[in-house]
């Protein structure tokens, strides 16, 4: 399986310019080259056509993974540099989009979008000049089918009249194990009330950590409402999750040692609130109130995007009082006369 990484890509195109006649004078009629060594040579210069047009325009792809969950957003980064020369103007033109991407699965299936209605803006690039745009092909692409899966993006350029494709990018779709589950009813008042919500968690091993996911959806319906990363947790201790009077969720997961994460997610998967506790005397925990609320006890909340408190330079005037010094008694062999010239 190949890693998602950084890659560039650019496509075929005509270089400009001749080639120099060979030098005839050289050549004896002995070494004259044979038919088939021109037919060798008309394949080289085929081969130099696109590395003479990758100077045209670029096109990167990266990914910043490449194992996801089923329904999680995969977001696919594109930067296009503008390596012409010149202007370039790229635009829709009727049904011909100057932008897409492909994705197929590993043995070669292409995997067709949902809409194929779309259009493009209007992108105007100086010489040397790159954009980079940031896709989520989840919605876009149905790849929720568990394998492997390769995506690259294209240009096309009215100007040239030719298409720059990016190298294909592979990553794979899996699914979570399932920690905690629940299906409830949408109360009255509540956007979608009459329905119901199947709620998952589910732990989700990367490279490094272990990650926490909630998924929202209506089996019914065949609706995902969401597939929402909430974080590291620590696997030896489970995540706390209670279900209030509107059957809101709230996640309280241990991120690291004394280090707590709360999440209040809606029955529609929005995100209604989320802080950051340390354990100092007490331990975070969830609790349900008389009126059928939840909230969280003990602990003490902080912002972990906040700057650390800047260390304050002790002044002159803040400098300790001297410790008073012992005076060592002389012993009589330590004592010397006056004037040594006496002796």
């Amino acid at each position: 399986m190949n890693h998602a990484g950084h890659k560039s890509g650019r496509v075929d195109g005509a270089p400009e310019g001749k080639l120099a006649p060979p030098n005839r004078a050289r050549i004896s009629r002995a070494s004259r080259p044979s038919p088939w060594h021109f037919a060798g040579l008309f394949c080289l210069l085929l081969l130099a056509f696109p590395l003479a047009a990758q100077a045209q325009v670029q096109v990167d792809i990266s990914l910043k993974r490449n194992l996801y969950i089923r329904y999680e957003p995969i977001l696919v980064t594109v930067t296009i540099t503008n390596m012409t020369g010149g202007e370039l103007a790229l635009a829709d033109s009727g049904p011909n989009k100057w932008f897409g991407l492909q994705i197929e699965t590993l043995d070669g299936r292409p995997i067709p979008p949902t809409s194929g209605d779309y259009a493009n803006q209007r992108v105007e690039l100086g010489p040397q000049q790159k954009i980079s745009r940031t896709v989520n092909i989840a919605p876009i692409f149905p790849i929720s089918e568990f394998g492997g899966y390769r995506v690259k993006a294209t240009v096309f350029s009215q100007q040239t009249n030719r298409f720059f494709t990016s190298p294909a990018l592979n990553f794979d779709v899996t699914e979570g194990r399932v920690m905690w589950q629940k299906t409830v009813g949408v109360p009255d008042g509540s956007p979608g009330a009459g329905t119901t919500r199947t709620i998952t968690l589910l732990a989700h091993r990367l490279t490094q950590s272990s990650y926490l996911y909630i998924r929202i959806e209506d089996g019914r319906a065949g609706t995902v409402f969401c597939t929402h990363q909430l974080g590291r947790f620590l696997v030896f201790a489970n995540p706390n999750v209670m279900l209030d009077r509107q059957n809101k969720v709230h996640v309280l997961q241990t991120v690291a040692p004394k280090s707590y994460v709360y999440s209040l997610i809606g029955l529609n998967g929005e995100i209604l609130d989320r802080k950051s506790y340390n354990e100092l005397s007490t331990r975070p925990a969830l609790r349900r109130g008389s009126d059928g609320g939840v909230v969280v006890i003990g602990g003490q909340a902080y912002d972990p995007a906040a700057p650390p408190p800047e260390k304050v330079l002790p002044s002159l005037s803040d400098r300790p009082v001297a410790l008073p010094e012992l005076k060592k008694q002389a012993k009589p062999e330590d004592k010397r006369p006056e004037n040594l010239l006496s002796r």
